[in-house]
């Protein structure tokens, strides 16, 4: 049976049809400027949701051919813990530090290909999608990474007292979910990646984000310098500002951390005001940005799938945004690094799959950064 025909969608330049029947089978002329908007709304993505960061963990608006995805559930096959069926998300966002192609400068070291994951954040979404906690795991945490198999079948065994990082530059994403899983006991439903170049210039297409810093920040090794006061940051100083962790407070990753959970607030709180409907070329900028930079796990690795996924998380504002580091303690061996606060930590895991809030007690007495309260948004 031949396809039924369908409109193509249209994009920022394209004139598109210059007529269209009316209900009552009149045609009319070129459609009015809301109406091309809204076309391009549609057929472009559903939204720009940015969960994570580099910082983060990031969603954004795609274009079909530009998207990568891995497919999660083939490489960890059945064993896995059990979905929880309440109307609730967990999403594993990373932010990866690939030294090869256009990473290699942003990254730093040599162009030999290996990548690491220099962020993590778990995303739970709560049922109705009103809401969500976000939880950083420190990738200096010294963790029990569990055997896995990697998307192109190849098998690692477990490891003991490794950092967390270790896993995705070990075995990719399917890796570092399967760690993510053994050390919560969470299933998470969604994958996504974003790497340094993609992420900066993001950010320049957005336009810049706009954050306050209460003190100064200066660091060499970033390459960031930021006086107290207002700052609208282009994409080189936003990815400076999430990676830096000597320009402020104690240099620890646990104070980049608390960078990362403010800029994240921040990027929430611009793409909320992007004016997409007025401005359809700079929707199209974004979502072609956005698409090649994120990679995603296969069940929201369409079109239609991921922007209906991004659709259901359009309403959550970074008021409605807790933000928290999994509880840890320094690890007395080595400055450098923290270990898991595995009672604290409980607290954590346990409230998210009843689908409730984070208690306070969780992170209670645990090891933290200097620099909360240094950038703030607006």
């Amino acid at each position: 049976m031949p396809a039924e025909s369908t409109p193509e969608p249209g994009i920022p330049g394209d004139p598109g049809s210059s007529t269209q029947r009316s209900p009552k089978g009149r045609r009319r002329k070129t459609r009015s400027t809301r109406s091309k908007a809204l076309l391009i709304t549609a057929w472009t993505a559903a939204g720009v949701v940015v969960l994570g960061g580099t910082g983060a963990g990031y969603l954004y608006f795609k274009l079909n051919g530009n998207l990568k995805s891995v497919d999660i559930n083939q490489a960890l096959g059945s064993d896995r813990p059990t979905k929880v069926d309440n109307g609730s998300e967990n999403i594993l966002v990373l932010g990866s530090d690939t030294r090869s192609g256009t990473n290699k400068e942003l990254g730093g070291g040599t162009d030999d290909g290996s990548a690491r994951s220099d962020t993590a954040m778990i995303v739970h979404v709560y049922k109705g999608h009103k809401r969500a906690s976000v939880v950083s795991i420190p990738r200096d945490t010294l963790v029990e990474r569990p055997a896995c198999v990697d998307t192109k079948g190849t098998i690692h065994g477990a490891a003991s007292g490794v950092m967390f990082n270790s896993a995705y530059s070990t075995g990719g994403a399917a890796c570092a979910v399967k760690t993510v899983e053994s050390i919560t006991g969470i299933r998470m439903d969604h994958y996504l990646e974003v790497d340094f170049s993609g992420f900066q210039k993001l950010i320049d297409d957005l336009g810049g984000v706009t954050v306050t810093t209460t003190k100064a920040i200066s660091d060499h090794e970033s390459h960031l310098r930021l006086t107290a006061g207002s700052h609208d940051l282009n994409g080189k100083q936003a990815l400076g500002l999430v990676r830096t962790r000597h320009g402020v407070g104690d240099g620890s990753d646990l104070g980049r951390i608390q960078l990362q959970q403010a800029f994240m607030k921040a990027l929430v709180d611009q793409v909320k005001h992007v004016g997409i409907l007025s401005n359809p070329k700079k929707l199209y900028d974004l979502a072609d940005t956005a698409t090649k930079t994120v990679t995603t796990d296969t069940d929201i690795g369409s079109v239609t799938r991921l922007a209906s996924f991004a659709s259901g998380l359009k309403g959550i504002g970074s008021s409605h945004m807790n933000m928290v580091t999994m509880p840890v303690q320094y690890d007395r061996a080595d400055a450098n690094r923290v270990l898991v606060d595995k009672a604290k930590a409980e607290l954590v895991w346990k409230a998210l799959k009843a689908d409730r809030p984070i208690p306070k007690a969780a992170t209670e007495g645990t090891a933290t950064g200097t620099a909360k309260g240094v950038v703030s948004p607006g």
